[in-house]
């Protein structure tokens, strides 16, 4: 036996006692009760007040009894929550239950009842044996098959739990490294059949389930009592599964222990992988209406262009001769696409299904249809709030064609308006204020009409550093970005508190500030004026997301000059970048 079975049952135990306790603390008004009646009866308690306190005692029992029952069946009945994956048949993927089942074998452990997907780097085990998750599935199973359907065995009683893995790891590891890094998650199986620690996970599951119950309307008396016994347990609960760990890790170390510790390294490398396709890549497609089909064979490229670059992967990429761990699967493709679906729901609440305007888009077809498209998005959000705060659409030209950093005196601006309700432009470098009619034609600009890049850099010029302008577009970009998720907020799937339904589970980026923001849009507004007018076009970089090109190679100097305009008001850097490039930033840009 393994050092940490004891450990584990008697942490179990201790979990248990607690139970045994608190069902003891509701039966003791009962049994004072008992004790009361049988002595009224022989006659040892007559007289004053005896019949008072029997009656009291009896009905404060009944109505202990009555709610501690209620609570017990919630305990019991409540569903715990469930993590949601990918299901994956025996059909599906039997090389993978054949390999899995072997691990079973070679360690002396009971096999895992069933295999899913999760779109995270991660792997575990998980029970679904609760009666709540086979009345879930029967219901699913006859939604989709008929009333004859029959939930799987992971959910029959007593069946082993199901073993959950990180869809990224069939992608980028080899058939070998995956096999060494399952080996202690499936020899979890075997302390986990012990019925002492199956019971205590039960308890615990169902207490937190109990505290979710107690969210609801008419409920929430049940919530304080869980919460009390999920603290009195919560330390022998934890020291429960540090033990089931450390005996499933002892049991494992005859299987592949030396390849395990080269496959680690796998793991924190697909997991930096993962994180930069799904904050850098994924994000701006989702943000569209768009998912990306093909998330887990994307990690490849950006694992592998990770490799490239960082001097410690060196060597990885050598392993892509090696047989991948998504041969073990009979459809890869579609479970990608399914992976990829899910992880759009999860990250960012998107719809459960595809539809008008949440559909699939390839990597072929990534730099056109989301790149292009979100620049033009931005800009013309740039452009509504300029709009919006009645900044001139164009800039006259100067008197011997002098550069619009010359030409206008002072935007208008935002902050401030005349007391006809018309808008004040602020003071430009030159000191002048100028009053700009809400209803006057805006200019044109070397006859040119329509958004212009010169006239965000005309907007933005701020020599003196105040920085008013910028703050304003900020805080109106900010402001119509709020809206819009706002409207899309019950489109997007955001309904219920818990589970599945409670989307997006991980959200992948804090809120962004206002001037991060306005650094996006106007480094869009620029990227489309070099499309439209310098011949660059849109890229896709695996780990940095869309990215501008110009001659097939990647500009990265854009950023800092960006920067440069919208913190310190300083226009000429990005200016020189712009003439270097051939931009001109008095043409039209084409919007969406």
């Amino acid at each position: 036996m393994e050092a940490g079975v004891p450990s584990a049952r008697s942490r179990a135990l201790a979990v248990l006692r607690v139970r045994s306790r608190a069902l003891a603390v509701g039966l003791l008004p009962a049994a004072l009760a008992v004790v009361l009646v049988a002595a009224r009866t022989t006659g040892r308690l007559a007289g004053d007040p005896w019949p008072t306190v029997t009656l009291v005692v009896c009905a404060v029992a009944a109505l202990v009894l009555l709610v501690g029952g209620a609570f017990a069946a919630v305990v019991l009945r409540a569903s715990p929550a469930v993590t949601p994956t990918v299901p994956l048949s025996e059909a599906a993927a039997p090389d993978l239950y054949r390999l899995v089942r072997d691990l079973a074998d070679r360690m002396d452990v009971p096999p895992p009842s069933a295999i899913a997907l999760t779109p995270d780097c991660d792997s575990w085990l998980e029970d679904r044996t609760h009666a709540a998750h086979r009345r879930d599935a029967v219901r699913m199973s006859a939604a989709g098959a008929g009333s004859t359907a029959e939930p799987g065995p992971e959910s029959a009683p007593g069946a082993a739990p199901v073993l959950v893995i990180g869809s990224p790891f069939l992608w980028w590891m080899r058939v070998a490294e995956l096999r060494a890094v399952l080996a202690p998650v499936v020899a979890g199986t075997g302390p986990s059949a012990h019925p002492d620690i199956a019971d205590a996970r039960g308890f615990v599951r169902g207490l937190d389930a109990a505290v979710d119950v107690g969210t609801r309307r008419g409920l929430g008396w049940i919530a304080p009592p869980a919460r009390l016994l999920l603290r009195l347990c919560r330390t022998d609960a934890a020291e429960m599964e540090r033990g089931v760990a450390a005996a499933a890790s002892e049991r494992a170390q005859g299987v592949d222990y030396g390849l395990r510790i080269v496959a680690q390294e796998q793991v924190g490398l697909a997991y930096a992988g993962w994180d930069r396709l799904l904050t850098r890549v994924a994000l701006p497609a989702w943000r569209m209406g768009r998912w990306p089909a093909h998330l887990d064979a994307g990690v490849v490229s950006a694992l592998t262009e990770l490799s490239r670059r960082d001097r410690l992967a060196e060597g990885f990429t050598s392993r892509l001769g090696e047989r991948p761990a998504c041969d073990l699967l009979e459809q890869p493709g579609l479970i990608d696409e399914a992976t990829s679906l899910l992880a759009a729901r999860l990250f960012h609440g998107g719809p459960a299904e595809a539809g008008p305007d949440w559909s699939p888009v390839d990597w072929a077809a990534y730099p056109e249809e989301v790149v292009d498209r979100k620049w033009r998005t931005e800009a013309a959000r740039l452009h509504a709030a300029l709009d919006a705060l009645a900044v001139p659409a164009g800039l006259p030209p100067g008197p011997s064609g002098a550069t619009a950093s010359t030409a206008p005196a002072a935007p208008a601006a935002p902050a401030a308006t005349s007391g006809a309700g018309g808008p004040v432009a602020r003071s430009g470098s030159s000191g002048h204020t100028t009053l700009a009619a809400a209803d006057s034609p805006p200019p044109t600009a070397d006859g040119f009409a329509g958004p212009t890049l010169e006239r965000v850099l005309g907007y933005l010029t701020d020599l003196g550093g105040e920085g008013a302008a910028g703050e304003a577009l900020a805080g109106r970009i900010s402001g119509e970005l709020a809206r819009e998720e706002r409207d899309a907020g019950p489109a997007a799937g955001a309904g219920k508190a818990r589970g599945a339904d409670a989307v997006p589970l991980f959200p992948l980026q804090p809120p962004r500030s206002g001037r991060d923001l306005l650094a996006d849009h106007v480094t869009a507004m620029v990227c489309c004026a070099a499309v439209d007018s310098a011949g660059a076009t849109p890229g896709l970089d695996w780990l940095d997301g869309p990215v501008l090109l110009v001659g097939g190679d990647r500009r990265s100097d854009l950023a800092p000059r960006v920067l440069c305009l919208v913190e310190e008001g300083n226009p000429e850097p990005l200016r020189d970048w712009l003439s270097a490039l051939g931009v001109r930033p008095e043409k039209p840009v084409r919007l969406v």
